[in-house]
């Protein structure tokens, strides 16, 4: 793996632990792709680090399982006109 992938890769992760963030606000903060961010995080970092995997994988679960109330949240503040503009 080169330098600058695992150096991505344990910032993004390291990141992901310190904020409990998402992998899409993870992927803006670092500029880029989600799909990139979901590979290093669930790919790349295990083979770098066996025990930072864990405690994001922890997270992700985590925000897995909440991600249907943030959904309906949205949703919720979007018809009452609550929205914020991005």
């Amino acid at each position: 793996m080169r330098e600058y992938i695992r150096k991505r890769v344990m910032e993004i992760s390291t990141y992901i632990v310190d904020t409990n963030s998402t992998v899409r606000q993870a992927a803006t903060v670092f500029g880029v792709s989600k799909s990139t961010v979901h590979k290093d995080v669930t790919e790349r970092l295990p083979r770098v680090n066996a025990d930072l995997a864990y405690q994001v994988k922890g997270v992700l679960d985590r925000n897995k399982a909440e991600r249907h109330i943030r959904g309906g949240e949205a949703t919720r503040q979007k018809y009452r006109g609550e929205r914020k503009v991005s």
